[in-house]
């Protein structure tokens, strides 16, 4: 695992799941996902050159993020789904054993918990502030 410089964020996992694509036909997509504390960054896989600039990168950053949701088990792979503050959901599957809905979940409750103690110190250093004759 290493560090992705544009974000400034360390991977926790690292590997490849499969997306379904928003088309007619759904079809799943191998996309390289790279898990950080700040969220899920899906990176298409490696284009023959010219090479795709980074924009094509996609965050999906955990304060968009409310659930990781419905996780069913079909044969080998494990389906979840992702759904995002504005409403949008976001289907993905891989390999059972590969364990990514619980790894994307609990990165997620990290990074609302640390927001909430975050929030309330803020809260805190506010009224602290306000009391100060």
């Amino acid at each position: 695992s290493g560090s992705m410089p544009e974000s400034g964020c360390t991977a926790v996992k690292e590997g490849v799941l499969e997306k379904r694509s928003d088309g007619l036909l759904q079809l799943w997509k191998k996309k390289r996902c790279i898990l950080t504390e700040e969220g899920l960054l899906l990176v298409p896989p490696k284009q023959p050159p010219p090479a795709e600039p980074a924009a094509k990168i996609k965050e999906l950053h955990f304060s968009n993020m409310k659930t990781v949701d419905c996780v069913e088990r079909k044969g080998k792979y494990v389906y979840f789904t992702v759904v995002m503050a504005e409403g949008k959901e976001i289907d993905f599957r891989c390999a059972q054993e590969q364990g990514w809905n619980a790894a994307i979940t609990l990165q997620m409750v990290q990074y609302k918990n640390r927001q909430a103690i975050l929030a309330v110190r803020s809260t805190r250093q506010k009224q602290q502030h306000l009391a100060q004759p």
